[in-house]
């Protein structure tokens, strides 16, 4: 199942990216298709399957979330951004 991707300061930086597709029914399957994808987005953000810590994961806008297992659905977005990321 294919979800939007948007990065956002230090993850944009190192995916080199703004906005991907990526791959997964929930949160871990969609991070470890963007380490694989993006190995110096691997290198500073995602650890198995995981955000590291000072990095956000966003769901459509609404809330954040972490949980490796968080569902997602086929037209989901996903925002990554550093925890600065802020204006």
């Amino acid at each position: 199942m294919s979800i939007t991707v948007e990065l956002f300061g230090i993850p944009r930086q190192r995916a080199g990216i703004a906005k991907t597709q990526a791959e997964g029914a929930r949160l871990d399957e969609v991070l470890l298709d963007l380490a694989r994808r993006f190995p110096r987005l691997a290198e500073a953000c995602i650890a198995n399957g995981r955000l590291q810590s000072g990095y956000l994961a966003n769901l459509n806008g609404q809330r954040f979330v972490s949980d490796p297992s968080t569902a997602l659905a086929a037209g989901d977005s996903l925002l990554i951004l550093s925890a600065d990321a802020g204006g």
